[in-house]
């Protein structure tokens, strides 16, 4: 499949993935993709996505992108509403950095002084013309400003926030309730907005063997806020979906059924398998996504497709949706991201 035979099969309708977080049989396969990157965009829309300045623009071109590739929704990023970062200012910009990068705070003082954002004062005014962009049926989904643990070790530095939690329980638990209570008005703001369909609560919490922390310490700082982001979601009528990375088994109970989490996306074969998860947990979380990232850029489009075949036929899409492990980066081929979504 190339780019220029590209041409949508159905109607969008997001009630289709609306029945997917439902653990119900949607009408017909359904798509689902965290994010994808501005030079498929660029492709698609025949506009060179780099050079576009300006965020309404973005995210039209990201509308029309997600639209023509068979999508009934568009995953808008934060980044992109004009939101707040927690992220340090001198943080490096590489594809991969040292948990203990650009760390910021590391006591008392430097807690007190970090010119802490405010969600209120944030311009939000994108959502409310994004009813205008989309195609008729579809929704947005919003992947939120990274996530509380995520945000929390950008700040603190791995490193040190593991001794942190050890030599300093109160300043490590007003540095949690500082970046979560500003990740649930994000939430609460964001999933009033009629366009949004759902909302991505992206955190990471696992290595490629166990949590970043252990169970006990995530259901101390990092689970209460989610549950209450979560219930913000759902408050407003959305879907909430959780995107992690890591081993994080050991916390599936927690994410079931103390968070409540509608779908778990992100999965990788040297993990969890995909069809591994679907068969343990399917029945209690809807399961999105999942073909892995390295089988999705070293396989040849023919073996992704066989397996994007397998995935829809052994699930029958009951709860779940078709898509990545992860997202769509500038590495993955576009001939073998197109041979995985060829199958809708």
């Amino acid at each position: 499949m190339r780019l220029n035979d590209l041409t949508r099969k159905y109607t969008p309708d997001f009630n289709q993935l609306i029945k997917v977080f439902n653990r119900e049989v949607p009408d017909r396969p359904v798509l689902f993709e965290y994010f994808m990157n501005g030079d498929l965009f660029s492709h698609i829309t025949g506009r060179p996505f780099a050079n576009l300045t300006e965020k309404e623009d973005m995210v039209s071109d990201i509308i029309e992108s997600f639209y023509k590739l068979g999508y009934d929704y568009a995953t808008i990023p934060a980044r992109y509403l004009d939101t707040f970062s927690f992220e340090p200012s001198d943080h490096e910009r590489k594809e991969t950095v040292s948990l203990n990068t650009g760390s910021v705070i590391h006591d008392q003082h430097s807690f007190d002084s970090y010119p802490w954002p405010d969600a209120e004062k944030c311009n939000y005014q994108i959502l409310s013309k994004i009813s205008g962009m989309l195609p008729d049926g579809m929704k947005i989904t919003i992947a939120g400003p990274g996530g509380l643990l995520e945000d929390v070790i950008y700040l603190t530095g791995y490193e040190k926030l593991c001794f942190m939690i050890y030599e300093d329980e109160r300043l490590t638990q007003e540095i949690f309730d500082a970046v979560g209570s500003r990740l649930l008005r994000f939430y609460e703001i964001t999933s009033a907005f009629y366009p949004v369909g759902a909302l991505i609560v992206n955190d990471d919490w696992g290595f490629k063997s166990q949590t970043l922390f252990s169970p006990e310490t995530l259901r101390q700082y990092v689970f209460p806020w989610q549950k209450k982001i979560v219930e913000a979601i759902h408050n407003n009528g959305k879907y909430a979906v959780l995107h992690s990375c890591g081993q994080i088994s050991a916390v599936i109970e927690d994410i079931i059924i103390d968070m409540n989490f509608d779908a778990k996306h992100s999965f990788e074969d040297n993990i969890i398998p995909v069809e591994t998860a679907y068969e343990q947990w399917s029945d209690r979380i809807a399961i999105v996504g999942g073909i892995d990232m390295d089988f999705l850029v070293r396989k040849t489009p023919a073996e992704i497709r066989n397996r994007a075949e397998n995935l829809l036929c052994t699930t029958g899409s009951k709860g779940y949706a078709l898509g990545s492990g992860n997202s769509i980066p500038p590495y993955v081929p576009v001939e073998n991201y197109l041979a995985m979504i060829s199958v809708i």
